[in-house]
């Protein structure tokens, strides 16, 4: 259960590095649209889990590693734009949220087992 505190700082995070991506063009490489979907902290607001979802992608591990090569000019940039609002910036971990496949896939699970009850 996160803080109050935690979630704060998560939503200033998630708002900064949207804006980082949006202004940095990182959010658009090719066709493909990345957006921040959930920022989770540590309780000491030390490490910040960032998760990402990318749309039109073939290779979403490709991206994901080239995002985590950025990781250090991304934090400077995040370090920037909070400084002001926090004492650290925190270390961030970038991950892929597929919880879109994972309800896609569910509904099509479901969608399923209604065809096979209505023959």
């Amino acid at each position: 259960m996160e803080s109050k505190r935690q979630q704060k700082f998560a939503r200033i995070i998630q708002k900064e590095l949207s804006d980082i991506f949006q202004k940095s063009g990182l959010s658009f490489h090719g066709n493909t649209i990345i957006t921040i979907t959930m920022v989770r902290i540590s309780p000491d607001l030390s490490v910040a889990r960032v998760y990402l979802s990318f749309f039109n992608s073939s290779n979403k591990e490709q991206m994901l590693n080239e995002i985590k090569v950025q990781t250090k000019e991304i934090r400077f940039k995040l370090g920037e734009r909070i400084r002001n609002q926090a004492r650290i910036v925190p270390h961030l971990e970038f991950f892929i949220d597929d919880s879109a496949e994972y309800v896609s896939r569910m509904d099509e699970l479901f969608n399923r087992i209604n065809k096979k009850d209505d023959e």
